[in-house]
Parts: C-alpha cells; sequence; structure tokens
C-alpha cells in the first residue's frame, strides 16, 4: 500500500507491467492504523515518512508476522518461505 494516488499507482503498474493493482491509501488512514508511518531523518532532517514494513495476514484478518525494514529484492522469498 502506498500514499501515492490511483493514478501514480496506475502509471507505475503499467510502466512495471505488473499483473496486478497496487493500493493507494493517499489519506494514509491505513497506513497510520497498521503504525507505518512516523518520524525519519535524512540529512540531519526530521521528517514524517513511510516506513517500509509488511504484514503477514492470514484469512481471517489476523497479522500473523510483521517484516520491518523489507529489502524489497529479498522480501517474497522470506514471505514464500514463511507461508510454506
Amino acid at each position: 500500500m502506498s500514499a501515492d494516488s490511483v493514478k501514480v499507482q496506475k502509471n507505475f503498474c503499467t510502466k512495471q507491467e505488473f499483473p496486478f493493482a497496487l493500493l493507494s491509501d493517499s489519506d494514509k488512514s491505513t497506513i497510520r492504523s497498521y503504525e507505518a508511518i512516523g518520524l525519519k531523518k535524512m540529512y540531519g532532517k526530521e521528517y514524517e515518512g513511510i516506513f517500509r514494513v509488511s504484514y503477514l495476514i492470514d484469512e481471517k484478518g489476523i497479522i500473523e508476522k510483521t517484516y520491518g525494514k523489507v529489502k524489497p529484492k529479498e522480501h517474497a522469498q522470506q514471505v514464500l518461505m514463511d507461508i510454506a
């Protein structure tokens, strides 16, 4: 889920040739409810930013596992191992 607009998400999916849609949360309400946003620092300045975090959620909506500081190139394999 991203805070980018639906249009930005759709353009990204088209460019990357994704066979699925990405979720947009432009008002950040869901992102806030999952505590995936907070203060970050860059070059000594603090700002509100979205954390790269992922949740493994079961079919009942229960969070089974939280992955903090996700590395995109490794994350899919990590999740597949956890659900196997």
